[in-house]
């Protein structure tokens, strides 16, 4: 009898490569050496706050947030016509097999937090 593997979210190595993802992304972000002109000034107050990777590797959706917030939309929009160029930095340093495609996405943690804030602080008075 085959046992089924019960998955309890992503496994140690998808989190491993994840984090090696997200520093590598953080670094290119702090070079800036972008040709795109949305990342010209803003590329260093951008935050890479999680990368999550696919069960096989070849996929990673990077979640990030401008400083303030602001101008997240082309930021997002830029960061992932570039994104090609984060790949080819990735394969130059990892030693992963493939390089995953990449995607960039909003990260709205921030947003929730500040709604549970706000119900918990109405709870209060």
């Amino acid at each position: 009898m085959k046992k089924q593997r019960i998955s309890k979210g992503p496994s140690q190595r998808q989190l491993r490569v994840g984090e090696q993802i997200r520093h590598m992304v953080a670094q290119t972000l702090q070079r800036g050496h972008f040709h795109h002109e949305a990342l010209m000034d803003t590329a260093a107050g951008v935050s890479v706050t999680e990368v999550t990777v696919s069960p096989d590797l070849k996929h990673a959706t990077a979640y990030v947030m401008s400083l303030g917030g602001e101008n997240i939309e082309s930021v997002l929009e830029a960061l992932n016509d570039v994104a090609p160029y984060f790949q080819k930095e990735i394969n130059l340093n990892s030693s992963l097999k493939f390089t995953p495609r990449l995607i960039f996405k909003k990260d709205s943690s921030f947003d929730e937090a500040r709604k549970i804030d706000e119900i918990l602080s109405k709870l209060k008075n």
